[in-house]
C-alpha cells in the first residue's frame, strides 16, 4: 500500500492533479507522498512514503450534539493548530464558539458567556490529559442599562469608547505543572461588529484587542468571520442523493466568537524542548457550573462541568452515534479508549455504509485501523497501517511509551515548517503542514475526508464518484496574513444574498429620510451624532 516516491516531487504539481475534476482514477504516483521525518532523536532523518488522508468528518462541528445545540454560547465549532506562517518559532491555536451568528442579530448581539470557562488544552506526553491549559473567563457590563436599549449609542472608535454601551473583559489563566497563573486580567474583548455605521473601522478595534503575553506570544478574543467552508447539505442524504446539492458554502456570511493564542513552541512541548519533543495534541472545551444546559445568564451551583469538547473536526457529529453524542462532550480524551461503542465506530464507521446505500460505492473493508491511527494514536510506523512517522506522541524523544494511550486529539508536529503555498488537501497532497497534522484555516476538511472515508488512504487513488467533493474549495473571503489570521466579521445580512451591496452611511441616511437625522442605520444601532462633535470629548 505504501512505496517510496521521488523526494523531489513537488506538492504544487500534486495539488494541481488532485484539483482536477476528471472522473478517471488518479494514478498511484499522484497520491504517493514523500514524508520528511523531522526532529531529533526519535524523529530520525530520512524519507518515508505515505498515502494519507484524515478520517470521516464531513463538515464543521456546529450543533453536533442534542444538548449543546441548545446552548450555543458553549458550543465549540472548530479548533485549529498550526505553526505560525509569519513567526515559525511559535504555534497559533484558535478555537471558535457560537455557530451561525447572523451579523445583524441585535440588539444583544453575541457575547461570550459570563458563567462559562473557554479552554484550549494541550497534551504533550500522550496520556490523554492536558499538560498545558489556557482558560478565558469573561465578565460583561453596561455603561447604561437603565436608559438605553442599544449595544452602542454612537460611533465606536476604540475599545474604551463611551459610546460602546456593552463591553466584555476577560482574564486569561495558564494552568501547567499543577499550578495556575493569571497571565492577563481585565483585558477588553473585541465587541460584536454591529455594522459600518456603528464601527466604521473594525480593523482598528481588533488590533486594539490583540494583547501581548508575559513570557512571549499574544492573544485575541472577539468576533470573527466563521473560517470553516463547506456545503452542509451533506446532511440531506449526502448532497441530495444524486450529488445535485453541492457548491454552496453554507457557512458563508456567518460569524463566530473566537479565542486565539500564539505562543513560543517551548511553552507547549514536553519538558519545554520542542526540538526533542515536537508533537502535541490539542483540543478545546467549555465548562459550566452544574450540568444544566440553559440560558447562560442563569446561575447554577455546583462544580464546573465540561459540556462541550472538540479536537478533530466532526468526530462527534459524524463518527459518534446519536446515543453517545452528549456523553462524548463530557469526556476527557484519556477516557476515549474506555468507551467501546465509540471506538467501534472508528473501526467500523457509519458514513461509508451510508455512501454505499445512497451511491452504491462499496464501503472499504473493516476494521479501519487507518482511521484509528489518525484519530486516536497519531501517525507513526509503529502505530498502525500507515507506515510513516508524522505526529504520534511516541515520536517525542522523551516520551514514556507506557503512559501513552489512544485519545482523540488534533495532533501537531511542531517541527514541520509552514508551507509557503499551502495545498487545501493538506497531507493528502504531500503538504505535511496541513490537516491532519494540525489544522490550518485553509485546509479543506470536507474534500479530504470524503476521499479518506472511501479508502483513498488504502488504495492510493481518489474515488471518481466523489472527485469533486462538495465543490466548495475555499473560504468566501481571504484570511489574514498575521495573527490572529481570521477574517473580519461580516456585517451584511446572510439573507441579503452574496452579491447584495452594503449601503454606505450616506445612502442609509438618504434612504431613511427624516429618520436619518435621528436613527441612522437602526440595523447598525447608531444614534445620530453631528460630525462636528469633537472626539476629544470622549473619555474612558
Amino acid at each position: 500500500m505504501l512505496r517510496r516516491s521521488a523526494a523531489g516531487q513537488g506538492s504544487q504539481s500534486r495539488g494541481s492533479a488532485l484539483k482536477s475534476t476528471s472522473a478517471r482514477p488518479r494514478s498511484r504516483r499522484v497520491l504517493d507522498q514523500s514524508l520528511l521525518v523531522l526532529g531529533a532523536g526519535a524523529l530520525a532523518t530520512g524519507l518515508a512514503a505515505m498515502t494519507l488522508a484524515p478520517g470521516v468528518s464531513a463538515a464543521s462541528s456546529h450543533r453536533e450534539a442534542p444538548l449543546i445545540a441548545g446552548d450555543p454560547r458553549a458550543d465549540n465549532t472548530d479548533v485549529y493548530a498550526f505553526t505560525s506562517p509569519d513567526k515559525s518559532d511559535t504555534v497559533t491555536l484558535l478555537a471558535n464558539w457560537l455557530p451561525f451568528e447572523e451579523p445583524n442579530g441585535g440588539p444583544n448581539f453575541y457575547p461570550f458567556a459570563d458563567d462559562a470557562r473557554y479552554n484550549i488544552k494541550i497534551d504533550n506526553n500522550g496520556d490523554g490529559n492536558a499538560d498545558v491549559t489556557y482558560t478565558w473567563r469573561f465578565r460583561s457590563s453596561y455603561r447604561d442599562s437603565a436608559n438605553q436599549f442599544l449595544y452602542n449609542t454612537g460611533q465606536v472608535t476604540s475599545l474604551n469608547d463611551p459610546d460602546l454601551n456593552f463591553r466584555q473583559v476577560y482574564d486569561l489563566v495558564l494552568t501547567a505543572g499543577g499550578r495556575s497563573t493569571v497571565l492577563l486580567s481585565g483585558v477588553p474583548a473585541a465587541p460584536s461588529r454591529v455594522g459600518p455605521a456603528s464601527m466604521p473601522n473594525y480593523t482598528a478595534l481588533r488590533n486594539q484587542a490583540i494583547v501581548n503575553l508575559p513570557g512571549g506570544g499574544k492573544t485575541y478574543a472577539g468576533q470573527a468571520e466563521d473560517p470553516f467552508f463547506a456545503d452542509l447539505r451533506v446532511f440531506d442524504l449526502l448532497y441530495g442523493g444524486n450529488l445535485s446539492e453541492r457548491g454552496q458554502d453554507t457557512l458563508a456570511g456567518y460569524n463566530v466568537n473566537s479565542v486565539a493564542i500564539q505562543v513560543p513552541k517551548r511553552l507547549l512541548a514536553l519538558k519545554g524542548n520542542s526540538s526533542r519533543n515536537p508533537v502535541i495534541g490539542v483540543w478545546s472545551t467549555t465548562d459550566r457550573q452544574g450540568v444544566q444546559v440553559s440560558d447562560s445568564r442563569t446561575q447554577h451551583g455546583g462544580k464546573w462541568k465540561q459540556v462541550s469538547r472538540l479536537g478533530n473536526p466532526l468526530v462527534n457529529e459524524v463518527v459518534v452515534p446519536l446515543k453517545f453524542k452528549d456523553a462524548f462532550n463530557t469526556l476527557n480524551p484519556s477516557q476515549d479508549r474506555t468507551v467501546q461503542p465509540v471506538v467501534d465506530k472508528v473501526l467500523d464507521p457509519i458514513l461509508p455504509k451510508l455512501i454505499q446505500k445512497v451511491y452504491g460505492v462499496p464501503a472499504p473493508a473493516t476494521p479501519r485501523k487507518d482511521l484509528f491511527e489518525i484519530y486516536l494514536t497519531g501517525i507513526c510506523k509503529a502505530c498502525g497501517p500507515i507506515k510513516a512517522d508524522l505526529n504520534a506522541h511516541r515520536l517525542n524523544r522523551d516520551a514514556n511509551l507506557r503512559t501513552i494511550v489512544p485519545a482523540e486529539e488534533l495532533r501537531l508536529n511542531m517541527a514541520v515548517p509552514p508551507t509557503a503555498n499551502p495545498n487545501r488537501y493538506g497531507v493528502l497532497a504531500g503538504d505535511l503542514a496541513g490537516f491532519p497534522n494540525g489544522r490550518r484555516l485553509t485546509d479543506d476538511a470536507i474534500d479530504i475526508s470524503l476521499q479518506a472515508v472511501e479508502g483513498a488512504a488504502q488504495t492510493g487513488q481518489l474515488v471518481p464518484a466523489l472527485a469533486d467533493g462538495d465543490k466548495v474549495n475555499t473560504n468566501e473571503v481571504p484570511f489574514g496574513v498575521s495573527f490572529p489570521y481570521l477574517a473580519l466579521p461580516h456585517t451584511k445580512s446572510v439573507n441579503s444574498g452574496p452579491n447584495a451591496p452594503e449601503m454606505s452611511t450616506t445612502k442609509n441616511a438618504a434612504a431613511l429620510g427624516g429618520l436619518g437625522a435621528v436613527l441612522l442605520g437602526f440595523g447598525g444601532f447608531r444614534l445620530y451624532r453631528s460630525r462636528s462633535r469633537s472626539r476629544s470629548r470622549k473619555t474612558s
